[in-house]
């Protein structure tokens, strides 16, 4: 930090296994991913190299390297494992993953019809040899999931191999655990972690209020995702209580009573 100020909340270090933050590249250029790391890599723990923005980002290795030196986890969007799979290519796909050097993968069934079992083999296959993420939750506006089939899920894809288990909200924030105005689902995520580790869900945040309402649920080290590029220190901000959102959360009241003169 570049100086100190007391009543700060403590935040886990790097490498983090709770208060995750990933950020969804949607096709930044590797001079960005330059600048990205430069001011954010102390922030951020995995980027995901949103949706198949990686089939047609110039520089792609160049790219690759720049985060991989920095310590940043990556991995290819989850609808691309769906765009394989559909095209019976799952063996490709692994052999991609090698190619590039990339030991985090993304599993989910958001754009196609998958059998949950047959989901559960994938994550079974894919986690002896790379750390999985399987994302739960329809891509599709107006399906609902009921509470008990989420958390179903979740628990299945995590004995199945997955190291964290991501809930569905998309880059624009209005499905999956969100209603279409943005708001979660408060009852839906209650339920959630009543049976689910808040620890092993990641959840897919990418609008300010969804952020906000998240770390005053579970605190500063709850995982968040779906974060864009020129949102991660902000978004670190409202975890230690620096932003006018979460100002007050982490301040002893003793300070909150005090009248300033």
């Amino acid at each position: 930090m570049n100086f100190e100020l007391p009543f700060i909340p403590e935040r886990t270090s790097q490498p983090r296994d709770s208060g995750l933050t990933m950020m969804m590249d949607k096709g930044l250029s590797w001079r960005q991913a330059e600048n990205f790391v430069d001011s954010c890599s102390d922030y951020t723990d995995i980027v995901k190299l949103g949706f198949g923005t990686s089939y047609i980002t110039k520089d792609f290795e160049r790219k690759l390297d720049i985060y991989h030196s920095a310590g940043l986890s990556c991995y290819l969007g989850g609808t691309l494992f769906e765009a394989f799979v559909v095209r019976g290519m799952f063996e490709d796909y692994k052999r991609l993953l090698d190619k590039f050097k990339l030991r985090t993968v993304e599993v989910s069934d958001g754009s196609v019809e998958m059998d949950h079992d047959l989901k559960c083999r994938y994550i079974e296959d894919l986690s002896k040899d790379f750390r999985v993420l399987s994302e739960v939750g329809s891509k599709e506006e107006g399906i609902l999931i009921s509470p008990n089939k989420w958390i179903n899920m979740m628990q299945a894809e995590l004995q199945a191999g997955s190291w964290k288990v991501i809930a569905e909200a998309r880059e624009s924030g209005n499905v999956g655990i969100y209603r279409p105005n943005g708001t979660a689902h408060v009852a839906l995520v209650n339920k959630i972690i009543a049976k689910v580790k808040v620890e092993n869900i990641l959840w897919e945040a990418p609008l300010k209020g969804q952020q906000v309402w998240f770390i005053k649920q579970f605190g500063s080290n709850v995982n968040l995702g779906n974060i864009s590029h020129d949102e991660v220190i902000p978004l670190e901000t409202l975890r230690i209580g620096l932003r006018g959102d979460t100002f007050h959360d982490f301040l002893p009241e003793e300070l909150m009573k005090k009248k300033i003169e």
